[in-house]
């Protein structure tokens, strides 16, 4: 059985159950329980209609659930029980679900597991795993989040870059578990691609097959982070980084330049380098003045400071940095960097020391911390 597949077909099933009177929320606990079917019996019986089975046995799912509420009887039987005698239509309710998930009342961990359930398909207990949390704790945020967004049409127009910024969201979470969040985020941001007709998503969908690519090569011996510019380049992966760049190449074209296709180009021109002396540092600082343009971005100003330090110089980069506030995160760490660049390696080995205190990960603290530990080594009598 190809559970990929038949967690593709998981949105169009919720849309037909919310087409047919039911709410979201009940139609996605539905949908969820003939999904958990699914995956027990179709191995051995597969059905020759896997989206007509899914249909039937979600409806008779929610339909079971709807005879315990009295005020529900008239929805009940408005509909026929029966499943669809004929083909199902064609109705794809997926770019509507993008975005009653990714809705803006919703804090941006509850977006991510309701877009992972309702339109990745994945379950709760999967979901749960893949951020490394209790799965009650996983289902109690789920429902949360379906009781904030209760009473919202599937109809309702939706923010396509809070949709962007919640699949980049879980592209960012990584992986765990049995659940490859990066991959399901390519996978569902392919899936947007097709369904819409907008530059900015096409970008999105280079940025991650871009940073996808170098994933083999980010990680040491022991789970130790390997900065870009110490990576084996041998290990990146040409064939996704050939696709992220043609991807990317086509959505700039269209000459409606966003945030996530300038992030893309920063990335294909890492790429493009096949050692880190031969990276074009001045033309990603350019790109980095597109991307402060376009979001006016603190953070977007920092990673701008150690472009300039590669273009112009390490004093060149402390003067950008003069300009960035310092309550950052990962400032100590740019500063570290540029100050060990212009040989002031006791302020360098202090800086990583503040940085590794402050890291926001395990192996990044860990990296930050043998820094530190390095630049002292250098400059010890």
């Amino acid at each position: 059985m190809n559970e990929s597949l038949l967690r593709e077909l998981v949105p169009a099933v919720i849309g037909v159950l919310v087409r047919r009177g039911a709410d979201f929320a009940p139609a996605e606990d539905a949908v969820q329980e003939a999904l958990i079917r699914a995956l027990g019996s179709w191995p051995a019986d597969p059905p020759r209609d896997p989206k007509a089975w899914l249909i039937s046995a979600a409806w008779r799912r929610f339909l079971d659930a709807a005879r315990a509420d009295a005020s529900r009887r008239d929805r009940e039987l408005a509909v026929e029980l029966e499943p669809p005698a004929g083909p199902v239509p064609v109705t794809d309710d997926t770019l509507r679900l993008y975005f009653l998930c990714a809705h803006p009342s919703l804090p941006a961990p509850a977006a991510v597991a309701l877009t992972l359930r309702a339109v990745g398909g994945l379950t709760t207990r999967q979901i749960a795993a893949a951020h490394l949390v209790p799965e009650a704790t996983m289902a109690q945020r789920i429902s949360r989040a379906k009781r904030r967004i209760a009473g919202l049409p599937l109809d309702q127009p939706g923010d396509l870059g809070t949709v962007l910024r919640v699949l980049y969201l879980v592209f960012n979470e990584g992986y765990g578990g049995s659940i490859d969040l990066a991959a399901e985020a390519i996978r569902l941001t392919r899936q947007l691609v097709a369904l819409t007709d907008e530059p900015e998503v096409a970008g999105l969908l280079a940025l991650m097959l871009l940073h996808h690519a170098r994933r083999a090569s980010r990680t040491g011996p022991g789970g130790r982070l390997v900065p870009l510019g110490a990576q084996d380049r041998s290990r990146w992966d040409t064939a996704l980084i050939g696709e992220g760049v043609a991807i990317l190449q086509s959505a700039l074209a269209r000459d409606r330049l966003g945030e996530y296709q300038a992030q893309a180009a920063i990335a294909a021109l890492h790429a493009d380098a096949r050692t880190v002396e031969e990276t074009d540092w001045v033309q990603i600082v350019e790109w980095y003045d597109e991307l402060l343009r376009l979001t006016g971005s603190p953070v977007v100003r920092l990673n701008r400071t150690v472009a300039i330090g590669e273009a112009d110089g390490p004093r060149a980069g402390l003067a950008a940095l003069a300009e960035v506030p310092t309550d950052l995160p990962r400032y100590a760490a740019v500063s570290a960097y540029l100050h060990e660049r212009a040989g002031d390696l006791a302020r360098a080995a202090e800086l990583y020391a503040e940085a590794s205190r402050g890291a926001a990960s395990v192996p990044e603290r860990d990296h930050l911390t043998r820094e530190a530990a390095r630049v002292r080594q250098l400059f010890r009598p």
